[in-house]
């Protein structure tokens, strides 16, 4: 199983992928999350590993060896999302090599690339290096993906989730959030992939979760479940430790179980 995890800048895409990954890993997988936002440095902290592993943009030969092959692939007529920059057909996670991948207990971590400086040119590697990568990546059958998606929708014109089983949008209390959710349902049935549902995130109130479901129902947009705001993800985020809140743990206990009965719509 492949999870994408998408929202707005903000929402608590992070948070949400690092709860799920803990939760599939409780119920017997082993799990491995993909940091796929080229902008976030704490996710490694998050999932409590003390260093980040290698980006697999350099496993590949560096972001300008990329856009070299980029270049060569549009001079060919092609489009982005048909690009490859991968030279196996197959990729298994036990087959990375070690400085690669964070891992302990089961919970494994790769990293595609970041932004490291001013000037630096676009993000398109990046994208064009996820979207190959958790194509051809093979699971056993006690193997899941969570993959924490860039912020935004540019993802999905680089076909991300044209692989990706269940398309996740982490909703917080504001209507761009919703709006943002409403695209990212359109887009995700656009590319062929599952949109699985939204998860509300950072919830002061029953009033507030109830508020928001409503403009989700309207956009025909279900809800597989609520993660309430906790201090202790917030005292987390900011001393910059892994993240631990049984509450939470236990909220997302009841959306895995939504999201793999398959008790939403997948449309």
């Amino acid at each position: 199983m492949k999870v994408s995890v998408c929202g707005k800048g903000g929402s608590g895409k992070s948070t949400v992928v690092v709860l799920l990954a803990h939760e599939l890993r409780r119920r017997g997988r082993k799990v491995l999350v993909v940091d796929s936002d080229e902008s976030n440095a704490c996710l490694h902290w998050m999932l409590g590993f003390e260093n980040p592993p290698r980006p697999l943009l350099e496993l590949v030969g560096g972001k300008k060896n990329v856009q070299r092959e980029m270049r060569s692939s549009f001079d060919r007529g092609e489009d982005e999302p048909k690009m490859s920059v991968l030279a196996s057909p197959q990729v298994r996670v036990a087959d990375l090599p070690q400085e690669y991948v964070s891992e302990r207990d089961g919970l494994t971590m790769v990293a595609v690339g970041k932004i490291h400086q001013a000037l630096e040119g676009c993000a398109c590697p990046m994208g064009v290096l996820s979207r190959e990568f958790l194509k051809r990546l093979r699971l056993e059958p006690t193997e899941a993906v969570v993959v924490d998606m860039e912020a935004g929708l540019e993802h999905f014109g680089r076909g991300v989730e044209t692989s990706i089983d269940a398309v996740v949008s982490v909703v917080e209390p504001s209507l761009e959030s919703v709006l943002l959710t409403e695209r990212v349902r359109q887009l995700a049935l656009g590319s062929g992939a599952k949109f699985a549902g939204a998860i509300l995130n950072k919830i002061a109130s029953k009033e507030l979760a109830a508020a928001l479901t409503d403009q989700l129902k309207v956009r025909q947009i279900p809800v597989l479940g609520t993660v309430r705001h906790h201090d202790e993800i917030v005292s987390a985020c900011l001393a910059g430790s892994a993240l631990d809140s049984a509450t939470a743990q236990k909220e997302m206990s009841s959306i895995l179980d939504v999201l793999l009965a398959g008790e939403t719509t997948l449309a």
